[in-house]
């Protein structure tokens, strides 16, 4: 039985590979593999190894670590798999706003302010942004088509590597998960001008919304949770939702959250499927309009 943290693009999101032969009441059997394909010690690498060092003191089975999912079958030419046919959600493990941000330097101070300075330099400015088709891409797009604005995107390979480069003005502006961020925007090492969120943020009090900001419908989230292929009995996946949620109202599992950024949420297997239908709809929708294509 292994259990594969596969989402690339919009979410971190764990698959359960299970086999049919395995009884919930049995479950886990074996020790548990997770597969976490982005960068070492990134947020979704350090949930997964925290979840996982958690389920695995429950269980008394290791859950050890190897180092897009929703958005990926409208973003990618060819994809293997089918996210709401082929598997079943479990839980969304915890949430995190993604953040606009500028270098120092530029001279817009709010976001109104920031699309004004773009639409009167056209072609001078870019964005950073950590991973093609994650939510700050598109969160980035949207931004874009918000305005019909004329802003480059510049893709890296991770979080850190986006910041550090809006940090040194190579691309002085960013649109990012709000973890890496938080430490840059507390140093005035950038300056964060709205969250993308419903709310404001505890790491960032200070730092509006983009609804308090002046602009409307851009919220994006970059998400964490876990899925299970169709047809996993309904009692691990039960099983895994009760204890993964137990595991998140832990005090030092909250802790750990909020200094990475993330909200623990924890919610139900149809709640969550909601969501992921939402999700992919939102963000299909951005990919289209913005006719972005990865073969």
């Amino acid at each position: 039985m292994a259990l594969n943290w596969i989402a690339r693009g919009l979410a971190g999101v764990a698959a359960l590979a299970a086999a049919s032969a395995v009884q919930a009441q049995n479950y886990p059997t074996k020790n548990v593999r997770v597969l976490v394909p982005f960068a070492a010690a990134g947020p979704t690498d350090v949930i997964a190894r925290l979840i996982g060092q958690k389920l695995g003191e429950l269980y008394g089975h290791q859950f050890y670590i190897e180092t897009g999912f929703m958005v990926n079958p409208s973003l990618y030419a060819k994809v293997p798999y089918d996210p709401v046919k082929e598997f079943g959600p479990i839980t969304l493990i915890a949430a995190s706003p993604n953040v606009l941000v500028v270098h120092p330097d530029v001279p817009a101070k709010s976001v109104n302010e920031l699309v004004a300075l773009i639409r009167d330099n056209p072609t001078k400015y870019s964005y950073a942004q950590p991973a093609l088709g994650s939510t700050p891409h598109l969160g980035g797009e949207l931004f874009k088509l918000t305005f019909n604005l004329d802003l480059a995107m510049v893709p890296f390979p991770g979080a850190a590597p986006a910041i550090t480069s809006t940090i040194g003005g190579h691309t002085p502006i960013a649109f990012t998960a709000l973890p890496p961020a938080i430490t840059a925007a507390k140093e005035n090492k950038v300056r964060a001008l709205a969250v993308m969120a419903e709310q404001r943020v505890s790491a960032l009090p200070d730092v509006p919304t983009m609804a308090e900001a002046g602009v409307a419908d851009q919220e994006a989230d970059t998400l964490t949770g876990i899925v299970a292929p169709a047809g996993t009995p309904k009692e691990i996946v039960d099983q895994l939702q009760r204890d993964i949620a137990k595991i998140v109202s832990q005090p030092d599992t909250k802790a750990k959250l909020d200094a990475l950024g993330f909200r623990p949420v924890a919610n139900t297997p149809a709640q969550f499927a909601t969501q992921i239908k939402a999700e992919m709809e939102k963000w299909g929708k951005v990919v289209r309009a913005a006719k972005l294509k990865i073969e």
